[in-house]
């Protein structure tokens, strides 16, 4: 390192059992699944997304040119930063580290589902949804289009995993998102709070996107969008405690649409 570097804090390593980096070692989706305490960030957008959104970093994992570019994120904190060449990094992780910038940062639930439910008025609502790239892009078009919050059933894939983080390009660090306790009272607890429920299913008694947008034109009413898994959709007891089921409809044989399409064309359709 230059002279330049603050202190004792940037830190060259060629071992990847230095159990100092022991947060990056085989980055794989069941490796951090086992990890409560922190999540990864790849990437300098997301790691800046990451420290803007308040998160605090445990440490850094840098090829050599990210530690002047990304200096005034980590200079004003006490996180060590590590340093290794490229193929150490990925001897350390297990997969290429696309550009080559990782960092550590403290988990925060920072809502549980009433504190989430009361401070927000549009809610996409997911059950079950397992696929971490796919809630990553539900997470993303959530914030693109206008909507305040992203509630998830208690057996959804966790927001803050690698592969979630990075498909939505970090959004998912500023996005309120809560998880549920009890899946079944989540109905309850929305209507209570005055929202209306729109399912997303396919149903021949559903109705389009189209008419339900038609209906809240110009009403700023507490709406709920509710999606479900990605092989069998909605159970039955949501779409049941729905108050309007919605259908997108399918051409060309094509029986639906990926389950983050369908949210980002839903979520459109019902912008404010």
């Amino acid at each position: 390192m230059t002279d330049g570097d603050a202190g004792q804090q940037v830190v060259r390593f060629a071992d990847p059992a230095d159990a100092r980096v022991a947060d990056y070692t085989g980055l794989r989706e069941s490796t951090l699944r086992r990890r409560g305490s922190a999540f990864i960030a790849e990437g300098e957008l997301v790691i800046r997304r990451a420290a803007a959104a308040g998160y605090v970093p445990r440490s850094f994992l840098l090829a050599p040119r990210w530690v002047d570019e990304l200096r005034d994120v980590w200079e004003p904190t006490s996180a060590p930063v590590y340093v290794a060449e490229a193929e150490i990094v990925e001897s350390l992780t297990g997969f290429h580290v696309h550009r080559g910038a990782l960092a550590a940062f403290e988990r925060q639930e920072r809502y549980d589902v009433d504190s989430l439910v009361s401070s927000c008025r549009r809610l996409v609502v997911v059950e079950d949804l397992v696929d971490h790239a796919n809630l990553g892009a539900i997470a993303r078009s959530t914030l693109a289009l206008g909507w305040d919050g992203l509630l998830l059933s208690s057996r959804s894939a966790d927001p803050l995993y690698r592969r979630a983080v990075k498909s939505s390009m970090g959004v998912v660090l500023g996005l309120p998102w809560a998880r549920a306790v009890d899946d079944a009272d989540v109905p309850r607890t929305l209507h209570a709070a005055g929202y209306e429920i729109v399912a997303l299913a396919l149903r021949a008694d559903g109705v389009t996107l189209d008419e339900v947008a038609a209906r809240h034109a110009g009403r700023d009413t507490k709406l709920a969008l509710m999606l479900g898994t990605e092989g069998q959709g909605l159970s039955d007891g949501w779409i049941d405690a729905a108050d309007t089921v919605v259908t997108i409809p399918m051409a060309a044989g094509v029986d639906s649409l990926n389950v983050a399409a369908a949210a980002a064309v839903a979520a459109y359709a019902l912008r404010r």
